[in-house]
């Protein structure tokens, strides 16, 4: 007497393959320039942010008692109510009895504010006038030859010239700062455009009729996000510096705004004797350039399959 039996075969976990998107988070965050650059940048971001919370006393009050204090000096300061208090200046103070502390902390603000709003307003006009040089031939001739001679120009003396033409402010600076960057932006899309107008995939949307401009944003658009991406964090970074050196040289955002280039400006005539007015907000811009440049390079290295390499 033989017993058949049935052998139910257990179904197959379902294996859900990974997302593009969760693929990429994870491949961004095994690279440490990512990952170290973004951190520096966050810390950065968050300290302007909340500098009105960590700043200990206003950044633009004028003490004359406290002039010239070296890094962690007090000072006693007289409140409203006719008390006084005690104030240790971290960072020491400038020839004017200001709080560098305070002043850099409060310069992170405008610094990020400029490089960051000369990276977005410079990608989207370079975008704009890429995509339109690039697939239009008869424009190409006519765009090129304004950006070239822009690009003739160099962008620090440029911005300078622009600077001098109108009143010292953060709205000028940052226009004289997008108008050497965007034809940088211009010549990258262009490039871009002009590799993927001749694909396979662009030439059978022509043919069906596909009109030019979800031609432009469907099928063109996307090549271009990831090298605008690594673009624009070199545009922050050097936006960043541009300003700093519009301050320092006097040219930039008025004195009275506290900004790093600003501060250090303020602190060069005494270098020798007080270098701190000098150090910690060069500290300050010269690790938030890094920062910026080390995630573009991550960037890069993640987005860009020729530059991608192992870590």
């Amino acid at each position: 007497m033989t017993a058949h039996t049935s052998v139910r075969s257990l179904p197959e976990p379902e294996i859900k393959p990974l997302s593009v998107r969760s693929a990429l988070v994870s491949k961004l965050l095994r690279n440490p320039s990512v990952v170290i650059g973004l951190i520096i940048v966050l810390v950065m971001l968050v300290i302007g942010l909340a500098a009105p919370l960590l700043a200990n006393v206003d950044p633009i009050a004028i003490d004359p008692t406290a002039r010239n204090r070296v890094p962690m000096a007090e000072s006693s300061q007289r409140l409203d109510d006719g008390t006084r208090s005690t104030v240790v200046h971290l960072m020491g103070t400038d020839s004017l009895g200001r709080d560098v502390y305070s002043r850099v902390l409060y310069g992170a603000r405008v610094s990020l504010l400029v490089g960051i709003t000369v990276a977005v307003v410079s990608i989207t006009l370079g975008l704009a006038i890429g995509l339109i040089a690039g697939y239009f031939p008869w424009l190409d001739m006519i765009v090129m030859r304004i950006m070239d001679g822009l690009m003739a120009i160099p962008a620090i003396l440029l911005a300078i010239a622009l600077v001098s033409l109108s009143s010292a402010g953060i709205l000028t600076v940052i226009v004289a700062i997008i108008v050497p960057e965007i034809p940088r932006v211009v010549r990258l899309v262009r490039s871009v455009v002009l590799s993927a107008r001749h694909e396979p995939y662009v030439e059978a949307a022509i043919t069906v009729g596909t009109r030019t401009l979800p031609l432009l944003i469907r099928h063109i658009l996307p090549n271009t996000i990831a090298p605008l991406i690594v673009q624009g964090t070199f545009i922050c970074a050097s936006a960043i510096l541009v300003e700093a050196i519009l301050s320092f040289l006097g040219i930039g955002i008025p004195p009275e705004i506290p900004t790093w280039g600003n501060i250090m400006a303020e602190g060069r005539q005494l270098f020798r004797l007080f270098p701190h007015n000098i150090l910690f907000p060069g500290i300050f811009l010269g690790l938030t350039v890094l920062a910026i440049n080390i995630l573009g390079d991550g960037l890069r290295d993640v987005l860009d399959p020729k530059m991608e390499k192992r870590v």
